[in-house]
């Protein structure tokens, strides 16, 4: 280490690097609590090699991070039978939802039908390995289908040779490489810049345009031109305009989509009425789009058996058997540039809904998940579903609801769903011909229906944000008139841009003391035993508020200034570079408005006055400011700073020239208070704050206030000063009794006696209890931080006052301020 110093020190020397910018050393002036006289602490800086340090993983948490990445490790061991049970009932549930909402969801995504069934199996089978969620199942949704769709169209439309399962399968892997590698490096929190107000606005947007997109096949409406994926407002348009070419279709669909409704409305009814039996009209009502398909599948039989070839409504088609299209995707520069621009879209999509959704469900079951492992396991799903087939998938909210209430127990469902697609692919194929597309139809718009934010939502969010209900309705607006991939754009940008203007023009507070007590009933706390002496914890106490009461305080309650020239500053949303220039210009401004410069007749002549404060004119006088205070310090309270900046310490710097200068020949006290960073601390060290400037000769004529604690232990001067009062008291006693004289007149004598002993035993803390020991809070090198505004407070009144006295000046404030701060 020694050898490291010297070529560090001769290194910075060649350098021209300053390493003794500041002194650690620093005087203590006339504080109690001295070197010699009690326990010392020395706060030591952070240095940068534990910053490093802190980069890298150590080989045990090597070992926890690769164990994170398979959680099904921590209960697999434990698996048990009723676990099991759970675990069935939900996953064959769910199977009976999944294959009929897969196959027309694929439709969505301009796919043959089997691809959804593909991707369904994928999904379930391979999350559990990776789950953090029991809840969740991952497959084809109904909006990441959609947008699937649209990409497959729009690489079409110029590159007609590129089938559609390729673009498919090209998209899901490199999408999914993507999320893999922020799973990876436990990037997760990046969804948190998505805001609710944005994920709210995507789904509500994408359930109309999906719902109104899937009106056409509802009622058999085929046109030739009619672009169903076009704007919503544009579908809405044309599904008027062409509602003439209505068929047979339509009578499939409405009523399909008229008994999914009335049968979710019944046994909702029932469920309610009959309590005791809610669980079967759930599970009832969960089988009701099975249901509804396997009716319509028998009418449609029934209808076209004899004509295969010239249906009387719009079929399903051929499924084939198996996996028939697994083989390994075609992934190269040439078609992945086809779609490059629609790869952002397409991973928002892809997180947003798979973490909102888990992150939901985990709160309503009382577990949380870790957001980076589940973009690990939607990520490992999308690398390897488009082996067998699948295109992009992610969390769906409606079956995810359906396995939440079913009664899942582990991630295990998932394989049992996986079994029932199975069966699904190998024995229903030559069933699923007959399914009718209207009926399909029906099955989309009821599922996306559930997704759009309802009014009393909306209002809700109107009562906490107005302005989020704004973006909401902006993000809907562009979805319906333009596209979803705009939609979820326009939403995550103004959100964005909203949270820097907040960050931006963030405004802090100048805050007062106010004295307040407890009340409980219809008295004070401290009066509530007014007979035994009213302990510390109890006492009325200050708090401090800001001036203007632009909290929502009671305006009626007179803050006061704390002391004439000293001000209190409180940051609101952190001290960054920025809102670090609006922070300090505030400052300054407030300060120049309600204080004069120590010395008015440092501008002795015209010309010496600045550019931009030139003075009165021609014949006028100056207005007159005798009656302000002078500026004596400022306090700052770093309760909601965690981190600062070059650019933050460098804008503080400048300021404390600043009104250093405006204060001259006294420099201005620095104090800063509920500083909770060690970083932080280091950086405000750096620039010269913490201890006396500098630049004042005289160090002996500040008085430094530290707070202190109670502590444990027997060999602290503390405990030493308890010990040696302990046995003065015990010698009194004796002494009375045998008629002696007292020995306590005398403690100034003893040679075992010191300043700190002499202060403890004199305090009324210490005679209260005195089993008491005590110990600084805060490092005696950094004076100037404080625990709390209200040391920081004592701190610059007392040196104020002491400055006071020393240049023969009247100590303390008027005595209408005494009358108004008592």
């Amino acid at each position: 280490m020694v050898e490291n110093s010297k070529v560090g020190q001769g290194l910075a020397k060649v350098l021209g690097i300053k390493t003794d910018y500041r002194k650690d050393a620093v005087t203590r002036g006339e504080s109690t609590y001295s070197v010699s006289t009690a326990d010392t602490y020395v706060e030591e800086e952070p240095h940068s090699i534990d910053w490093i340090k802190d980069l890298f993983p150590t080989g045990r948490q090597w070992a926890v991070y690769f164990r994170s990445l398979f959680p099904f490790t921590h209960w697999i061991g434990r698996y048990n039978v009723q676990w099991l049970i759970g675990d069935l009932v939900a996953g064959i549930t769910v199977g009976c939802v999944v294959v009929p909402q897969s196959m027309a969801y694929a439709k969505l995504a301009e796919l043959p039908p089997e691809y959804g069934l593909y991707s369904s199996f994928m999904g379930v089978l391979i999350y559990w390995f990776f789950a953090t969620s029991k809840d969740i199942t991952i497959g084809p949704v109904a909006v990441m289908s959609t947008i699937v769709g649209n990409v497959i169209n729009k690489v079409q439309d110029k590159h007609p040779e590129v089938e559609g399962p390729v673009i498919a399968s090209a998209l899901a892997i490199i999408a999914g490489s993507i999320i893999v590698f922020i799973g990876l490096i436990r990037a997760g929190w990046i969804v948190n810049f998505i805001p609710l107000t944005a994920i709210s606005a995507f789904i509500t947007g994408s359930s109309i345009n999906i719902a109104v997109g899937q009106v056409p096949t509802l009622m058999g409406i085929k046109v030739k031109g009619f672009n169903t994926r076009a704007s919503t407002y544009l579908v809405v348009i044309n599904t008027l305009k062409y509602l003439g070419h209505t068929k047979l279709d339509a009578a499939i669909g409405l009523t399909a989509l008229t008994m999914l409704y009335l049968i979710r409305y019944t046994l909702g009814r029932f469920a309610k009425k009959q309590p005791n039996r809610a669980k079967m009209f759930f599970f009832l009502s969960t089988l009701r789009t099975a249901f509804v398909l396997l009716l319509y599948i028998l009418i449609s039989y029934l209808v076209n058996r004899h004509h295969r070839k010239k249906p009387k409504f719009q079929l399903l088609g051929k499924v084939p058997r198996g996996f028939k299209h697994a083989h390994v995707p075609t992934v190269n520069k040439t078609v992945i540039s086809y779609f490059a621009s629609e790869l952002p879209a397409s991973v928002i999509v892809l997180l947003i809904e798979h973490i909102a959704i888990s992150k939901s469900f985990g709160r309503i079951n009382n577990y949380t998940i870790n957001p980076s492992q589940e973009l690990v396991a939607i990520g490992v799903t999308n690398l390897l579903g488009p082996f067998l087939g699948a295109y992009p998938a992610t969390g769906s909210f409606s079956r995810t609801a359906i396995k939440s209430k079913a009664g899942v127990r582990t991630p295990f469902a998932g394989v049992i769903t996986a079994i029932i697609v199975l069966l699904a692919l190998y024995a229903l194929p030559a069933m699923f011909f007959y399914i009718p597309n209207a009926a399909l139809s029906a099955v989309i718009i009821h599922a996306v229906l559930d997704l759009i934010t309802p009014p009393n939502t909306l209002y809700q969010f109107w009562r906490v944000s107005p302005l989020e209900v704004i973006i909401f309705l902006v993000g809907v607006f562009v979805t319906i008139f333009s596209s979803i991939e705009n939609g979820i754009y326009t939403t995550i940008c103004i959100s964005i841009a909203v949270l820097l203007f907040r960050v931006v023009k963030a405004h802090g507070h100048f805050v007062g003391k106010v004295k307040i007590h407890s009340v409980i009933g219809d008295h004070l706390i401290e009066d509530k035993f007014h007979d035994q002496p009213k302990p510390d914890d109890e006492a009325e106490r200050n708090i401090f508020l800001p001036l203007d009461h632009n909290d929502g305080s009671n305006p009626n309650i007179d803050v006061e200034s704390p002391y004439p020239g000293i001000f209190i500053y409180r940051f609101s949303e952190g001290f960054n570079y920025p809102n670090a220039s609006h922070y300090t210009d505030e400052l300054v401004d407030h300060i120049f408005k309600t204080t004069r410069r120590t010395n008015p007749a440092s501008w002795g002549r015209p010309g010496d006055r600045p550019w931009n404060n030139p003075g009165p004119r021609r014949g006028q006088t100056e207005a007159d400011t005798s009656h302000l205070p002078t500026l004596k310090a400022v306090i700052l309270d770093f309760q909601s700073v965690n981190n600062v900046d070059v650019t933050s310490v460098q804008d503080l710097i400048d300021v404390r020239n600043q009104l250093d200068r405006y204060a001259s020949p006294e420099p201005v006290q620095w104090h800063c208070a509920n500083i909770n960073n060690r970083w932080t601390k280091r950086a405000l060290v750096s620039a010269g704050f913490g201890y006396p400037t500098e630049a004042q000769s005289e160090l002996h004529r500040w008085k430094p206030i530290f707070s202190v604690a109670e502590i444990g232990g027997d060999q602290s001067a503390a405990a030493a000063a308890e010990t040696d009062y302990n046995r003065r008291q015990s010698r009194s006693a004796r002494d009375e009794e045998a008629g002696g004289k007292t020995h306590v007149d005398n403690i100034s004598s003893s040679s075992n006696e010191n300043d700190l002993s002499k202060q403890i035993t004199g305090s009324k803390p210490y005679v209260r209890a005195s089993t008491k020991r005590v110990a600084v809070v805060q490092g005696l090198n950094r004076p100037f931080f404080h625990i709390d505004l209200t040391s920081a407070l004592q701190a610059a009144i007392t040196n104020v006052e002491h400055e006071n006295k020393l240049r023969g000046v009247e100590a303390g404030p008027p005595e209408e301020f005494h009358a108004k701060s008592g």
